[in-house]
């Protein structure tokens, strides 16, 4: 959507947490014979506000995690979380892969399934409604997932970038 909001970040400046999403062995098949790899998806995040995935592939299991994990320190962006909620509603939408998360009162936890709470709670993301809407591809649904956090404004920002002050964000 909006890609003015998406805010780099430098991953040697903090301390990361990486989560397995998927891993997947893929065969290629030769006048040899097959011949096997992996591919991992990885999230990383400080579970602060700042979050990133990648996708790692190689021979070994081990080596498609790590080249998966350097990868995601590549692609980190900033979200904006509100009381350990999301600040608004927002869709996501990566090729097949929908997603919409909600933001969710105190206690609620984090509603959501496989990679979008990988996303979620790598992010730093303590309470939320989520739901994955089209395809259920780990692949699409963390860039998905990654699509609507990246979206998402708080109040000061949506202030700042319309030139008023916050009160009248809120009150018209």
């Amino acid at each position: 959507m909006a890609l003015s909001n998406i805010k780099r970040v430098k991953s040697s400046e903090i301390e990361l947490k990486d989560r397995l999403v998927s891993i997947q062995r893929v065969a290629k098949v030769t006048k040899g014979g097959r011949t096997f790899s992996f591919s991992a998806i990885v999230v990383v995040g400080d579970e602060n506000g700042i979050v990133g995935y990648g996708l790692g592939k190689a021979k070994e299991v081990t080596e498609a995690i790590t080249k998966g994990i350097d990868d995601a320190k590549k692609n980190l962006v900033k979200v904006p979380i509100i009381n350990g909620t999301v600040p608004h509603e927002q869709y996501g939408k990566y090729s097949g892969g929908s997603v919409l998360i909600k933001p969710a009162v105190h206690g609620t936890g984090v509603l959501a399934g496989g990679a979008m709470r990988a996303v979620l709670e790598s992010a730093g993301i303590k309470d939320v409604l989520a739901k994955s809407l089209g395809s259920s591809n780990p692949h699409n649904v963390v860039k998905a997932t990654v699509d609507a956090l990246a979206s998402m404004r708080d109040a000061y920002t949506v202030a700042q970038h319309r030139g008023v002050d916050l009160n009248k964000v809120f009150n018209g």
